[in-house]
């Protein structure tokens, strides 16, 4: 099997999922081939709680890489990464190749500017600094 692929299912084992029962594990490829993983990360504030797939690039990040070659997602059922962690994927990875992986082993590969057609990124961000800028006249 895939190494990127067993390590999000291995990953996923480890998922603190004690609310919803729903168990993540995603793993990230760097470009020199080293594959960092994360799991899923639930509070009782809901909204406190972290996905795998930002759990796994914050390592990555952290752990000083910052060029990245694919993630690949596990799940129950092949589920799809929230639109929170579409938009972290590609600012900090671009348009890379994404896999869903589901407890059977069925996959569906990618590129996450399929899941994320229209991204907000850095270019839209120069549009809003120069509107602060230069404010429009009266």
């Amino acid at each position: 099997m895939d190494p990127v692929i067993q390590a999000a299912m291995d990953a996923r084992g480890n998922a603190h999922a004690p609310y919803s029962k729903y168990r993540v594990g995603a793993a990230v490829e760097t470009e020199n081939g080293t594959i960092i993983e994360g799991c899923n990360v639930e509070s009782s504030s809901f909204g406190l709680t972290i996905c795998a797939e930002r759990v796994a690039l914050g390592a990555a990040i952290t752990k000083g890489h910052q060029s990245f070659k694919s993630i690949v997602v596990a799940s129950k059922d092949g589920a799809s990464p929230c639109g929170a962690c579409r938009q972290v994927i590609w600012d900090l990875c671009g348009n890379i190749p994404i896999t869903l992986i589901d407890e059977e082993g069925n996959q569906e590969s990618m590129l996450i500017g399929d899941l994320l057609p229209k991204p907000f990124d850095n270019r839209n961000l120069s549009k809003v600094t120069d509107l602060h800028r230069d404010p429009p006249a009266h």
